[in-house]
């Protein structure tokens, strides 16, 4: 899920600003447009990553992950010092897991595959049979009771053993992910049909490779993160090349990658602002796949090349796409993955941000929530469904109409069983994505983050994303349906947005 914990120090003026927490007063809501009901093709669904739900962390020749290492080495980072050993323990327990999907009624199921479950240390030469007969049998299973498996290839946890030799910022990292790929292709592609390469990459970049916030603690902040940046959306594209021209003639499948971002509104109509906040963050990833130009975003050329020689600097911290790797990443994508939690109001800093360099110091804007939103358990959250529908539009407007499926969106709180919240945001946000499907966008499945409880990065298990709770001091891991798994239901039975009763 969005890692968006690091915004708070970006001009978020969380003093000021007076915020309802945890519960609702159902001011969360948008206008419906158009037709009540959703296409017979669109796609409902949940998601869940391997990390957080699986365990088995050493199990079955498992190797270890970045996040297997932080989280042993640094329990008091976490906030309840936890971490992803046992988690939801669905590799021993995804039949559990299987009976709320189909409890559910879901089209489709969002999942990530363990990178050193298949490859150990990362590498071809540690294959783990074990791995991928886990992941066949996942498959086979949702495959056997009508749901389709969305894979992701990548979600936050690398080998460990990649990363000792520099992770993303070692341009090597290209080559070994399209090996994995292809491992993944061979073993599963005549059954997965939706690829998903990466979750996320600014969020795993930025915190890990800037911030040194999040395995693997790099404190490079303006380089690094951009190293990493730029070497994920190339892995990406060769893996996409690689697919279309190896694999696609008899597996037919699609390959997307996912990307995170807020929408932006302006107090004063600054659309320079605007535009500079959807460029830096959206089209950090999406410009150089969905642009005609291709390339990064020009307020991102200019902006870092400018600082970077003020800096007394050579060259950009922001690395150039030549024109080969433009036109491979140009066009790399048969669809959108996108994840969307909130938005902010931007305007131009009016004091400079951040580290000299860093991505903040380029960015040069404030963003803030505003006053009347209501935030849920995290201090980032804040639901703002009308930011889904302008993004979706947006991306509509400015990237020629692609395909997009939503996978991921939630509301996270303390628990509780009777979760009238988040089945207010879940519907707000679903409306927000019918009101765009309505005014001619192509956004063909919506996908609700998540399934079940799960191990939330650094925030443990103390915040709660789950339509299904999980006892997680139970040796058995029960997972049980709240409000809002019967109200989702509804929604997938129905292909329309109930009333809430």
């Amino acid at each position: 899920m969005w890692l968006f914990a690091f915004f708070a120090t970006i001009g978020i003026l969380a003093n000021t600003i007076n915020v309802t927490q945890a519960k609702f007063d159902y001011n969360c809501n948008l206008t419906a447009k158009g037709s009540p009901k959703f296409p017979d093709s669109f796609s409902f669904g949940v998601s869940t990553a391997a990390y957080q739900i699986e365990g088995a962390w050493n199990e079955d020749g498992k190797g270890e992950s970045i996040w297997d290492d932080f989280t042993h080495k640094f329990p008091e980072k976490m906030d309840d010092r936890s971490n992803g050993d046992i988690a939801a323990d669905s590799y021993h327990r995804f039949d559990q897991d299987l009976a709320a999907l189909k409890e559910l009624k879901v089209t489709h199921y969002r999942f990530s595959i363990a990178w050193p479950r298949i490859y150990p240390t990362g590498d071809i030469s540690s294959k783990n049979q074990k791995g991928i007969d886990y992941y066949n049998m996942v498959i086979n299973k949702l495959i056997a009771n009508g749901i389709e498996p969305l894979v992701t290839i990548f979600h936050y946890d690398l080998p460990l053993e990649i990363q000792k030799i520099g992770g993303f910022a070692n341009p090597l990292i290209i080559n070994m992910f399209v090996t994995y790929a292809i491992e993944l292709f061979e073993n599963f592609g005549d059954r997965v049909k939706i690829w998903n390469t990466f979750n996320e990459p600014f969020d795993y970049c930025k915190p890990g490779y800037a911030d040194a916030n999040y395995p693997p603690q790099v404190n490079a902040h303006g380089v690094a993160d951009y190293l990493c940046m730029d070497h994920s959306l190339k892995a990406h594209a060769a893996a996409y090349r690689t697919y279309k021209t190896k694999y696609y003639e008899k597996q037919r499948g699609k390959v997307g990658i996912t990307v995170s971002s807020r929408f932006f509104f302006s107090h004063t109509n600054d659309q320079e602002a605007i535009s500079r906040g959807m460029q830096f963050n959206l089209g950090f990833l999406i410009h150089p796949i969905f642009s005609k130009t291709g390339g990064y975003p020009p307020a991102m050329v200019e902006t870092i090349n400018r600082n970077s020689l003020k800096e007394g600097r050579v060259s950009s911290r922001l690395p150039k796409l030549d024109g080969r790797w433009r036109e491979l990443i140009k066009g790399s994508s048969d669809y959108l993955g996108l994840n969307y939690y909130t938005s902010r109001y931007i305007k131009r800093a009016s004091k400079p941000n951040g580290e000299n360099p860093s991505w903040e110091r380029d960015y040069d804007s404030d963003a803030y929530p505003d006053e009347t939103w209501v935030r849920g358990k995290p201090d980032w959250l804040y639901c703002v469904p009308e930011g889904l529908e302008g993004i979706l539009k947006y991306i509509r407007d400015h990237y020629g109409n692609p395909e997009v499926i939503i996978t991921e969106n939630g509301w996270s709180d303390d628990g509780d069983p009777e979760d009238d919240d988040r089945i207010h945001f879940i519907k707000a946000h679903m409306q927000a994505v019918l009101n765009a499907v309505n005014d001619g966008c192509n956004v063909t499945g919506y996908t609700v983050w998540s399934l079940l409880d799960n191990f939330e990065w650094q925030k443990g298990y103390t915040h709660k994303f789950g339509l299904y709770a999980l006892n997680i001091t139970s040796p058995s891991r029960e997972r049980t349906p709240r409000k809002s798994a019967k109200y989702y239901r509804r929604v997938i039975e129905t292909r329309t947005l109930p009333s809430i009763s």
